[in-house]
């Protein structure tokens, strides 16, 4: 979930025994300005909170090896926008693969997001968009229908 600066990680589910080279735990922080995650996040917020999210300094956590800029930034979100997620390969370690679907509330507001993640090596990027974007877009779908029955997000008036 989107928390200022950063990506703050509340789950976490390793399938298999691979490790993908990168350390991920239940508290982890990336910043949400060059993550697939944050990304996600950020396609779906109002333009003034981008600004805000983008100003913010981001703690001391896993850094990207790629640098961002807002052109790339820019497109990428209005792509997310578009097709409802986002299929590319990680800012923060070469060779994996990474799907970020946002879990969005009534009112299309990004609460949280989730995403699966494969080395590159293990599957073609239409396959693994092929057999990850449907149940993940759904179990994003299910988890905003559950906050929203659960009362602790409501439409605005």
């Amino acid at each position: 979930m989107l928390d200022g600066a950063d990506i703050l990680y509340i789950e976490r589910v390793r399938a298999g025994l691979a490790r993908l080279g990168v350390e991920i735990r239940i508290g982890t922080t990336i910043p949400a300005s060059c993550s697939t995650i944050g990304h996600a996040l950020l396609a779906h917020l109002p333009k003034p909170e981008v600004a805000r999210v983008l100003a913010a300094v981001p703690r001391v956590g896993i850094m990207p090896t790629v640098p961002v800029s807002q052109a790339a930034l820019d497109q990428t979100m209005s792509e997310v926008r578009r097709v409802g997620y986002l299929l590319r390969e990680s800012y923060y370690n070469n060779g994996l693969r990474i799907l970020a679907v946002p879990v969005l509330d009534i009112d299309g507001y990004p609460i949280a997001a989730l995403s699966v993640a494969a080395p590159v090596v293990r599957t073609g990027a239409d396959d693994f968009l092929s057999r990850t974007a449907g149940p993940v877009r759904a179990a994003a779908r299910e988890i905003a229908r559950a906050v929203q029955a659960s009362g602790t997000i409501s439409a605005t008036a």
